[in-house]
């Protein structure tokens, strides 16, 4: 894991997945936040503690995670981590505004505990704002590499939403713009898995400068117009969901 999360370390800032994946996460958290400063917000599952920089523009934000050398990267770069599991989370009940987990629960077998964790922590009122990845027809070397136990529709993120207690405000698609190149780039991998070996770079590597960039202008622009038009499908989902007042 703590392989995986080092190259992800060196891809986030360049890359044009997480281009596209702050382009369309920080409107939302701005919304989230209703102009709010002083907000506490909880990271789970946090990584190497990238996105924390994202949330803290909007109050105190702290993290979670397992890995010990995503949290070590975490406090190198003077994040507020702590090691803990997503299912068992030792925040005390009602302590934060707003929770995070991003592209965390599809890993997770338990994914139902998670997000009880997750609400349970939230005060009554508060958000949860996840990302999941979608659609089974689009698992590949990448989801193998991570241990990704499924992924999701919809329904099914709705379903676990309110499995968890939740009243779902927000469920979309994101990365429309590109689900034709990745339902190629998949088949090709299904296809040819059992004639090669799995790098654990695969997918998180970044393309030739070109073709970054254009990627980049591709999924930025998406993320722009699903302020006003979310696609009709995607590769990943955006959950907001409220923990109802008690």
């Amino acid at each position: 894991m703590d392989r995986l999360l080092d190259l992800t370390r060196q891809a986030e800032s360049r890359h044009f997945w997480f281009r596209g994946f702050r382009g369309f996460v920080a409107p939302v958290m701005a919304e989230v936040a209703k102009g709010r400063q002083g907000l506490r917000l909880l990271d789970c599952g946090c990584g190497t503690g990238g996105n924390l920089a994202l949330l803290a523009s909007h109050g105190h934000a702290v993290g979670f995670d397992l890995s010990h050398g995503g949290l070590s990267t975490a406090r190198a770069d003077g994040r507020v981590v702590a090691k803990a599991d997503v299912t068992r989370s030792p925040f005390l009940d009602d302590s934060v505004d707003v929770a995070t987990s991003f592209d965390v629960l599809q890993c997770v077998q338990d994914d139902v505990s998670a997000l009880r964790e997750m609400a349970r922590v939230v005060r009554p009122g508060g958000t949860v704002v996840l990302t999941l990845a979608a659609l089974d027809v689009l698992s590949g070397d990448h989801g193998e590499v991570w241990g990704e136990v499924r992924r999701y529709t919809p329904a099914r993120a709705r379903v676990l939403v309110e499995q968890a207690g939740l009243r779902v405000e927000r469920v979309q698609f994101l990365f429309g713009s590109l689900l034709p190149l990745m339902l190629a780039v998949r088949a090709v991998q299904r296809v040819s898995r059992p004639f090669r070996r799995l790098r654990d770079d695969s997918d998180i590597r970044v393309p030739p400068a070109p073709i970054n960039q254009a990627l980049s202008y591709l999924v930025r622009g998406e993320a722009a117009m699903a302020r006003y038009v979310p696609s009709p499908i995607g590769s990943s989902l955006l959950v907001v969901a409220s923990k109802p007042r008690r």
